[in-house]
């Protein structure tokens, strides 16, 4: 019998100061990092998929970024690492 199956961890990485595109406020946007592995007997052997997300803390509108985007606003030194 085998046990397998899928298992996502969300990392936060920064919060960065951004203007929402939705309520138009300059508010704090956490940046997250959500990695899915495949699991195997309960151990996490490889991941399937990684995704960025920001969610705006005034309106809670989230938007989904590509690794490009997350590392470049990583680095414009507007985000302090948690």
């Amino acid at each position: 019998m085998l046990i397998f199956g899928l298992r996502t961890r969300v990392f936060a990485l920064a919060m960065l100061t951004l203007l929402c595109p939705r309520c138009g406020n300059r508010s704090a946007h956490p940046l997250h990092k959500a990695v899915t592995k495949f699991s195997l007997f309960f151990i996490p052997l490889f991941p399937v998929r990684t995704t960025y997300t920001t969610q705006c803390t005034y309106c809670g509108l989230t938007n989904r970024l590509s690794k490009h985007d997350a590392t470049r606003l990583l680095h414009q030194g507007s985000g302090a690492p948690w």
